[in-house]
């Protein structure tokens, strides 16, 4: 929607419905996903209205019912979940930096670019980390709720916990690609280059994760697990006063290539 100021024509977006739909122009597929998404996702909270006034009034009559209170909590975490990677995308988070406003296009892209690649994604990257054994645990648990008349398998609320860190990471960069579009040309060794933090980080999950899960299926016959993390790839080695993980020395090494195959690359398509 777009409303005239009047006599000097200025022209005002006003996006009262959707403010997905501000700056449509520039978002790019990870960014309408997003938005997309999250208009679906929206509908929870007139749901989640009805359910609590539905609450109130059974409570009062004398009918208390118990999956209603555990519908709430999933209906609104669900929604909020969501809503996070939608802020990111919109922009419609609060900002505390009182400057920001006043600065040109390409310093707003500047800032941006360093608090979403080098802070927000790295930290995004850690949450969903740590979730996902939160989540693989709820499932085998099969988890349920703490009263008999609750809404059980409420491991479907904690696998979404993880998820909404993915749909978070893909809001992230999205909005990373879209704010270094500002800086210059768009290149695949530039954003790995510019996104580093978050390239290593995803590099040493990724080789973690190989090296334990490739372990895990050649352990021996009853041998327990917790073996796995005291093999000789997981050890320290000392360089000068520090002791130094392999796991963190090779995977830097992997992004330090990855990162100079990426601008080779570049260089080559750009002859």
């Amino acid at each position: 929607m777009q409303q005239d100021a009047g006599a000097q024509g200025v022209q005002m977006p006003a996006a009262i419905y959707d403010p997905g739909e501000v700056g449509r122009e520039d978002h790019n597929t990870g960014d309408r996903f997003v938005v997309g998404l999250s208009n679906v996702f929206a509908w929870l909270f007139p749901i989640l209205m009805i359910a609590i006034c539905s609450q109130v009034v059974l409570r009062q009559a004398g009918h208390n019912q118990a999956w209603l209170d555990d519908l709430q909590w999933w209906l609104y975490g669900a929604a909020v979940l969501i809503g996070v990677a939608y802020a990111v995308t919109t922009n419609s988070h609060v900002r505390v930096d009182i400057f920001y406003d006043n600065f040109d296009r390409k310093r707003q892209a500047r800032i941006d670019v360093f608090a979403l690649a080098w802070c927000f994604l790295p930290f995004a990257i850690l949450c969903w980390d740590v979730t996902l054994g939160y989540a693989i645990s709820s499932v085998v648990a099969n988890e349920g709720s703490d009263s008999p008349n609750g809404l059980h398998n409420l491991w479907i609320l904690k696998v979404l916990l993880n998820l909404s860190f993915v749909l978070l990471i893909v809001a992230i960069w999205a909005a990373y690609v879209r704010r270094i579009k500002v800086l210059g040309p768009i290149t695949t060794g530039r954003l790995l280059v510019w996104s580093f933090p978050a390239v290593m980080f995803v590099v040493n999950l990724a080789f973690y994760y190989v090296v334990y899960v490739y372990h895990f299926v050649t352990l021996p016959e009853g041998e327990n697990p917790r073996t796995i993390t005291r093999k000789p790839i997981f050890d320290e080695f000392d360089l000068g006063p520090w002791e130094i993980k392999y796991t963190i020395v090779i995977p830097l090494a992997l992004t330090l290539a990855l990162i100079g195959a990426a601008i080779i690359r570049d260089a080559r398509r750009a002859k």
